[in-house]
């Protein structure tokens, strides 16, 4: 799990926890208990609703460290000034990574899917919070991996069809190389979701 702090912002949206999860095997079960944790009334709701508040996102879908981070700062920034999209600041991670401005759209591609097997878990919150990596592995099934790995997980197809990168000009001249074309996609991707609320 890697932390992060941002200690100019207000203390309860100033740490970030990251982990990434592959070989999931709970996914179908952790989407239903968000659907549920959703629904749920009165203190038995509060109680699921802190046990699963977390962003899940595919981790298929995020090219870069960075590209994640700037989804996650964006999503502080809307909560921290009132201009929150989605219910609350984990999905509106969702909604700064998709490239639309269609909530359910962002929360369907990026969001834990059934048959989901690598996850990256987000926590904003207070430095106070304890045990968020034992939070995290208690719902999620799968093997904590450090984020390094997640060059490997990247489906770059994906990222350019949801961003709509496959006439990209810039691409044109580094398709022989495909390391050059995932950085300059990575460029694109994370411009775009560092943009998208100047633009929403």
């Amino acid at each position: 799990m890697q932390s992060f702090r941002y200690a100019h912002l207000p203390p309860e949206f100033s740490t970030v926890h990251l982990a990434l999860f592959k070989h999931v095997a709970n996914s179908a079960q952790l989407r239903s208990r968000i659907v549920r944790a959703s629904q749920l009334e009165g203190p038995d709701g509060d109680a699921e609703r802190e046990a699963v508040n977390f962003a899940f996102i595919d981790a298929r879908l995020i090219c870069s460290l960075l590209h994640l981070q700037t989804a996650v700062y964006q999503a502080i920034l809307a909560q921290v000034q009132g201009s929150i999209r989605t219910k609350t600041v984990h999905s509106e991670v969702l909604w700064a990574l998709n490239p639309t401005n269609n909530i359910t759209e962002a929360i369907r591609r990026y969001g834990v899917a059934d048959t989901t097997t690598s996850l990256i878990v987000v926590r904003i919150c207070s430095p106070d919070l304890d045990d968020v990596q034992q939070r995290m592995s208690s719902i999620v099934m799968g093997t904590l991996s450090p984020m390094s790995q997640l060059a490997t997980i990247t489906d770059w197809a994906s990222v350019k069809k949801y961003y709509k990168l496959n006439g990209e000009p810039a691409l044109k001249t580094v398709t022989k190389d495909s390391e050059e074309e995932r950085l300059v996609v990575d460029d694109i991707v994370t411009s775009s979701v560092a943009m998208k609320s100047v633009m929403a």
